[in-house]
């Protein structure tokens, strides 16, 4: 079996990780992958498994095993043969891998000619021969940046001279690139992947650069690694690639996604960002805002560190589910029980500003602690101002009782250096 199979990686929800250059192309739900009889190197069936075409492989995924088969392996593909045995039986087509001849049963919703007729497509287009050139180029030219001649015998320009000479030529390969993206709209679409590639080499570049000391510069990188993590998903998920199960994948290349802008925005985003950051990362392959809604909602199904939330003023905010409202409310009356948030009281700003998250979603923590109690709320000519709750301080039995201790003692020597 390890003459056929290689071992998957996937991502904590359940998404394929994929190689370089690697993307994805169609899929089936509920596959069975059989040995056929009389074959050698036969294997334990795999049984009730999603079945994803790549670039690059074919993976089996279910909840307990991850599996590929190399493309490059595959020797020959059956043509599928109709006959009144098949108008009784699940459809199923076969190929070859070495000796071992492999038969596909699909048992649930999918179009699978259409999905025979991608795995055609991608295994005579030999994508993986590009990526390996790739790397046997690279390799070359590594093994013979070394030494004072160049393969053609000219001397090769060492020291600063030679380091300010890769680096012109690199940025000239880049802004070729670049040009030829730009010339027209359809040129930019044949490049949009290569961009994709570029960025990402780029962000990795800037991430292992040792940290630097200058805040200028550190901020200039910052922005420019934001950039890049904008710049686009290398293989979305699409309604032509993953049809009937089109929901689920989405929601599971989404759950991946919010991890990044989960963890800058301070665990919780608002939906609409989270739509406007998410589309603009798929590029040209567009959602419409039931499609992220819907993929949301899968969450509570699935085993995913992220949960869609809403407020009671109707608000929807994606957070983590290790996310607790209880220390965001110990922050909160820590803020509200300064000398000057005594007197004045404070405004969602001032909230965003100590939890770091924005002003909409501070003023929606703000109106949860006033529900709860901990908080009180005056609305003025300015907007929202909120104070402390100082009515659990106060003795029903003793209405004018003034304490000279807790926060009501301290909101009485506010007030009174206040007037």
């Amino acid at each position: 079996m390890d003459d056929i199979f290689t071992a998957a990686s996937v991502t904590g929800s359940g998404r394929p990780v994929l190689v370089e250059n690697e993307v994805e192309c169609n899929l089936l739900s509920n596959v069975d992958l059989e040995p056929e009889d009389g074959t050698a190197n036969s294997f334990v069936a795999l049984k009730s498994g999603v079945l994803i075409l790549t670039t690059h492989r074919l993976l089996w995924l279910s909840s307990a095993k991850a599996v590929g088969i190399p493309l490059s392996s595959i020797t020959h593909i059956f043509s599928s043969k109709r006959s009144i045995k098949s108008v009784f039986h699940s459809p199923r087509f076969r190929f070859q891998v070495s000796a071992a001849v492999i038969t596909v049963v699909v048992r649930g919703k999918g179009d699978w000619e259409v999905f025979l007729t991608k795995l055609w497509e991608c295994w005579r287009a030999r994508a993986w021969e590009e990526t390996t050139t790739s790397v046997v180029v690279s390799r070359e030219s590594t093994s013979s940046g070394s030494g004072f001649y160049g393969s053609d015998g000219s001397v090769r320009m060492v020291g600063v001279a030679g380091i300010l000479r890769k680096e012109q030529q690199m940025w000239e390969s880049t802004d070729k690139s670049l040009q030829d993206a730009f010339q027209d709209l359809n040129a930019l679409m044949n490049k949009a992947k290569e961009m994709v590639l570029l960025a990402e080499k780029m962000r990795q570049k800037l991430l292992s650069t040792s940290n630097s000391t200058n805040q200028d510069e550190m901020g200039s990188k910052e922005e420019m690694q934001d950039w890049l993590l904008s710049v686009g998903i290398a293989s979305p998920v699409t309604k032509e690639s993953a049809g009937a199960l089109y929901h689920q994948q989405l929601s599971s290349q989404l759950a991946d996604f919010v991890r990044i802008p989960l963890e800058r925005a301070g665990g919780m985003i608002s939906l609409i960002d989270i739509y406007c950051l998410f589309n603009r990362a798929r590029g040209t392959e567009l959602i419409s805002p039931e499609d992220l809604f819907q993929a949301c909602s899968l969450w509570e199904k699935f085993d995913v560190p992220v949960m869609l939330r809403k407020f009671d003023s109707g608000v929807m905010v994606i957070q983590n589910k290790a996310h607790s409202d209880e220390e965001v409310f110990a922050r909160l009356r820590t803020l509200v029980a300064k000398p000057e948030a005594l007197r004045t009281g404070i405004s969602a700003s001032d909230a965003a500003m100590t939890l770091g998250i924005a002003p909409a979603m501070a003023k929606e923590h703000l109106l949860t602690a006033e529900s709860k109690g901990f908080l009180c709320r005056d609305i003025s000519p300015d907007g929202f101002r909120f104070y402390v709750n100082l009515f659990p301080e106060i003795s029903p039995n003793d209405l004018y009782l003034v304490k000279d201790h807790g926060i009501y003692g301290a909101w009485i020597r506010a007030a009174s250096v206040s007037g």
